[in-house]
């Protein structure tokens, strides 16, 4: 192998749909198929029907909505990182807020990339609109709909992306192009020590995804690449895409679908903002889902 590693050429991937979105990402294959957010439009969409076919929009909120995953037990009712905080996300009804821990922030924040852990909790960044340094934090939605601050002084926070067992969470800084490795109890959920996995010069590592190997997938923002690095950090393989800003990743099994974007480009290439779709060697598993209970209502509450 050589130090790149094996390259898919922008030949092998393909771009059916027609959508173009301005900031893709959160792409997650669900028990109701592959979904994705458009964060600056709001937008939660699901990329359902033929290949070919235009993306579907199954929810629009008036705010950035980063990610989302599927509450368990439910036919449609998902658990969003959206503008401040959290909320229960029912295509057709009014958004049900859990949580809104930066909704008093001293500079303006959003929620960014979020993901379910294997233990049914749910995981979400925040980032300054102007990517302030140190300003972001990782948060952590417990079943109760409880949001715990457990990391802090991130820059913009991507994935969280965890292994098999949840006892290992993957999480980009984008700004400083790190991504580090977290040792995590899947049993309490504490964050205990971290290490550098993996250091990215020429760009700024985005949306990742563990396959059933343990390798992570990493869409490399401004590179016009994804990537697969083994759990030891060594670069595996390389996807080339024709568009500049890879954002986000999924392995719907064999199929790595890459989110891209607009934002930011003065003049956008026709294949900017594009869904693509590569088959790859390694597959991915289908992404946990949230474990809400409803907190149970003290006797002062009940009555």
């Amino acid at each position: 192998m050589n130090p790149a590693g094996d390259i898919a050429g922008a030949s092998d991937v393909r771009c059916p749909r027609p959508d173009r979105l301005e900031l893709g990402e959160g792409i997650r294959w669900t028990d109701r198929g592959v979904v994705l957010v458009d964060i600056l439009a709001g937008r939660l969409l699901a990329a359902d029907g033929e290949l070919g076919d235009p993306l579907r929009e199954l929810a629009r909120l008036p705010c950035p909505l980063g990610a989302v995953a599927p509450v368990a037990g439910t036919s449609d009712t998902w658990v969003a990182a959206a503008g401040t905080g959290f909320c229960l996300l029912t295509p057709g009804e009014a958004p049900r807020l859990l949580a809104r821990p930066e909704e008093d922030a001293v500079r303006p924040l959003r929620m960014n990339d979020a993901t379910a852990d294997p233990s049914g909790r749910f995981w979400a960044g925040s980032m300054s609109y102007d990517a302030a340094p140190d300003a972001g934090s990782l948060y952590r939605l417990d079943h109760d709909g409880t949001a715990v601050r457990v990391l802090d002084g991130i820059t913009v926070p991507n994935g969280p992306a965890f292994t098999e067992d949840g006892d290992v969470m993957y999480l980009a800084d984008s700004a400083r192009g790190v991504v580090r490795r977290h040792f995590v109890d899947p049993v309490t959920a504490a964050v205990g020590s971290s290490e550098v996995f993996v250091t990215v010069d020429d760009g700024s590592p985005d949306g990742m995804v563990v396959d059933v190997e343990g390798a992570v997938w990493i869409a490399v923002w401004g590179t016009g690449t994804v990537r697969r690095y083994l759990p030891d950090g060594r670069l595996d393989r390389t996807v080339l895409l024709p568009a500049r800003q890879p954002a986000g990743v999924c392995l719907q099994g064999d199929l790595l679908h890459i989110t891209t974007a607009r934002v930011g480009l003065t003049r956008p290439g026709a294949d900017d903002g594009a869904l693509f779709t590569v088959r790859v060697d390694v597959p991915g598993r289908i992404a946990s889902g949230y474990v809400f209970r409803e907190p149970v209502p003290s006797l002062r509450e009940a009555s």
